[in-house]
């Protein structure tokens, strides 16, 4: 899919005139809106088709694990999200979309220069799309886990207008910056722990504890955790059906082949830098809700000796479950529009990002497993808390959008008022209530034995 960029070159009041024109085709309160479209596919459908090339042992994990709260399924079904978000009205105002914006996949990573930075960090589903849908996704999410929390509903509202407002708010604020200073603006872990400090020292006290724990994580680490010396060879621990070594890619004679096919797809510096290493172990590993069943896989390598190990993820990548509804990628390998949508939304992206074709022409894209990369435990948060981690979320949501799109068309839309804010907030109301319903049925459907899951891997 083309994608037309000639906006860039537009003055800037050109540009709020487009944002001025689109408010008028589509009004802010009409992204309050939600009814289940008259041939809305059946949901259980949609996700169960989503199995048919997926490993086969894995898939009821995924069932399993979709079914523990309203909150797990809404994680796993961004492609049920896709098809409702589809027959909307649109604004025209597109950036690079996350695609998956739920809470849970953003949090903190460390740039090059190992500042630990805050940002979407889940790019599975990326694709150029319409902004409000992903502020969609992400407001419903805050929705579905203050009820997963046993919040009221003026909390959840609450921290699902605080998303967007602090969206609105600094998207206006990117709107009047420097092509350069947006491009280098970045959200860091001081920002966050600074919003904490002015909350509540029990917020700022889980922060403070996040943030060390990412701090410490690293390769190394990692290689302590994961792996074990077998006659005299690192490798990676069983741990069934979590962690297993008999795999198609990891039986095959291919995978230095397959390293090196990734390390040309990356910066020159960075491939000199992978080429160090060498290859001493692959494995499986199962991760996350929505993934589960695709292939996933660990790879050790070792530097200079065993004390300088390096753990690296490939995770398949397979068309974005928007492509349906907003076109194809302009990437013909999946994995390439993976890292590329990643590449522009984050403010730094991790050094090993790069990508390759494995076993039966599948597409992969590879990352560092553990690179002060950590999640802020939403669980443990009270109302005040999920409102401030809402604003910091929109903040970097924001900030990702501005480095990709139309910033100045969208903030003249969305404008400085709060008519926008109030609106998605009614959708997320609205969709969460029909995300519980899609849990209820798949939940019975589970019960009747219509699909199994495996609870508690």
């Amino acid at each position: 899919m083309a994608v037309d960029r000639s906006f860039h070159h537009r003055p800037p009041e050109a540009r709020r005139a487009e944002g001025r024109e689109a408010r008028k085709a589509l009004p802010r309160s009409i992204h309050g809106r939600w009814t289940p479209a008259a041939d809305r596919p059946d949901p259980i459908a949609l996700l169960t088709a989503q199995d048919a090339d997926r490993q086969a042992d894995l898939v009821p994990i995924r069932w399993g694990r979709m079914s523990a709260s309203p909150f797990a399924f809404y994680r796993g079904s961004a492609v049920l999200m896709a098809a409702d978000l589809a027959p909307l009205p649109r604004t025209g105002l597109q950036v690079q979309l996350c695609g998956d914006a739920h809470l849970s996949n953003f949090g903190l990573y460390a740039s090059p220069e190992r500042a630990l930075l805050f940002g979407v960090n889940d790019f599975d589903e990326t694709l150029p799309g319409p902004f409000e849908w992903d502020l969609k996704r992400l407001t419903t999410s805050f929705v579905l886990a203050a009820r997963n929390n046993g919040f009221a509903e003026g909390a959840a509202r609450a921290a699902a207008v605080a998303a967007v407002r602090s969206y609105r708010e600094h998207m206006a604020e990117y709107a009047d910056m420097r092509e350069l200073d947006v491009w280098y603006s970045r959200v860091v872990a001081e920002d966050l722990l600074e919003l904490a400090r002015t909350h509540s020292r029990f917020t700022a006290k889980i922060a403070q504890k996040d943030v060390a724990k990412a701090r410490g994580r690293d390769s190394l680490r990692a290689a302590g955790r994961l792996t074990e010396s077998v006659d005299g060879r690192r490798r990676f621990v069983e741990r069934p059906p979590l962690i297993t070594h008999p795999d198609e890619l990891a039986e095959t004679d291919t995978v230095h082949r397959l390293f090196h096919q990734y390390t040309r797809t990356l910066v020159d510096d960075r491939r000199e830098l992978a080429q160090r290493f060498d290859v001493i172990d692959v494995a499986r590993k199962v991760v996350g809700v929505g993934s589960v069943g695709t292939r996933c896989h660990v790879v050790l390598l070792k530097g200079r000796d065993e004390n300088d190990p390096l753990i690296l993820q490939l995770k398949e990548a397979g068309p974005s479950v928007l492509e349906p509804y907003i076109g194809k990628s302009a990437f013909a390998h999946a994995g390439h529009r993976v890292v590329a949508g990643q590449r522009l939304m984050q403010a730094a992206s991790d050094i090993f990002l790069g990508w390759m074709t494995g076993p039966a022409g599948r597409h992969y894209y590879w990352r560092q497993l553990h690179d002060m990369k950590g999640s802020l435990e939403v669980e443990t948060l009270d109302p005040a808390g999920l409102e401030l981690y809402a604003k910091a979320c929109g903040w970097t949501l924001a900030r990702g959008h501005a480095r990709s799109g139309r910033r100045i068309a969208i903030a003249a839309y969305l404008g400085v008022g709060d008519r926008f804010d109030q609106a998605v907030a009614d959708f997320a109301t609205a969709y969460a209530n029909q995300a519980e319903k899609d849990f209820a049925a798949v939940a019975k459907a589970i019960k009747r034995g219509k699909i199994a899951a495996e609870s508690g891997v």
